[in-house]
């Protein structure tokens, strides 16, 4: 089983709130700034693991690696909303960058769970093969002898 790749121009999406805080000004604009440039680095890295998965599959990911990937990812973007949460006012986050946010992260969620749902089944697959349940992954034994 084998689930499609990351569309990588959804992987920007929250880069958006980082210009915003670029243009933010004050001593705390620059904390602000500094801490997202931090969450931002390591979601770039979740997105670009991702990423790889999809190129070593030509386009399509093996969801037993794209689980745990995909759910480092999600952690991060968590970090990251409950920090654009937490930091709304001080950092003058809008509210619609916020929610574009949300959006972002709620289809990062969606995504894992797709896979980490085809990786479960492929798992249940390979025991009943191993336990003699047959399965797609154990070959029907054809006749033998003569027909």
């Amino acid at each position: 089983m084998i689930i499609g790749a990351v569309d990588i121009s959804r992987a920007v999406a929250g880069l958006s709130l980082f210009a915003m805080l670029l243009a933010s000004t004050g001593a705390h604009a620059q904390a602000c700034q500094e801490d997202f440039q931090k969450l931002t680095q390591k979601r770039m890295a979740g997105i670009e693991a991702l990423n790889t998965l999809g190129k070593a599959g030509k386009g399509k990911m093996d969801p037993e690696a794209a689980c745990p990937a995909a759910k480092r990812l999600v952690a991060v973007e968590t970090e990251m909303m409950n920090y654009i949460i937490k930091n709304k006012e001080w950092c003058n986050i809008p509210d619609n960058v916020a929610d574009g946010f949300k959006e972002a992260r709620a289809k990062t969620q969606g995504f894992a769970s797709q896979a980490c749902a085809a990786a479960a089944k492929m798992k249940e697959m390979r025991d009943q093969a191993a336990a003699g349940g047959g399965g797609m992954m154990a070959p029907p034994k054809l006749p033998a002898g003569p027909l």
